[in-house]
């Protein structure tokens, strides 16, 4: 598994479909070829944080499928507004000029809002803010 996210739960659900490394994003070109390889020859590539995340899984274990739908999702109004900019197909440049802010900030506000509602993608985030009554 190659991703942004660390926390817990995608931790867990990756591992739980059959992931045999977990390595993040921001690893350097070399370590994740090394991790490639490491993972083709039976090893299990991961960062040093997601493998000490995955071992206080191990000792002390969640239940990632007990947690309600109705787990209350809070988003800051300025993550709802760039939210309700990329529902209506805006790119960060547009959504930047739009809230009067830079694409960096815009980028910023959309790797959290993709944290917060634990999500992959554009699509996703919308969905998943439209049957939460966010947007």
């Amino acid at each position: 598994m190659l991703t942004a996210f660390d926390n817990d739960e995608n931790i867990f659900n990756a591992i739980k479909a059959g992931a045999d490394g977990y390595l993040l994003k921001e690893v350097n070109p070399t370590d994740l070829h090394q991790g490639i390889i490491e993972t083709l020859n039976g090893g299990a590539a991961m960062n040093p944080s997601i493998a000490l995340k995955t071992l206080k899984l191990l000792r002390n274990p969640i239940d990632f499928d007990a947690k309600t739908e109705e787990e209350e999702i809070k988003l800051s109004t300025r993550e709802i507004e760039v939210l309700e900019q990329l529902s209506k197909g805006l790119n960060y440049n547009q959504i930047a000029d739009n809230l009067i802010l830079s694409p960096s900030t815009v980028r910023k506000h959309i790797e959290n809002i993709y944290t917060k509602l634990q999500v992959h993608n554009k699509l996703e985030a919308i969905q998943k803010a439209k049957s939460n009554k966010l947007i």
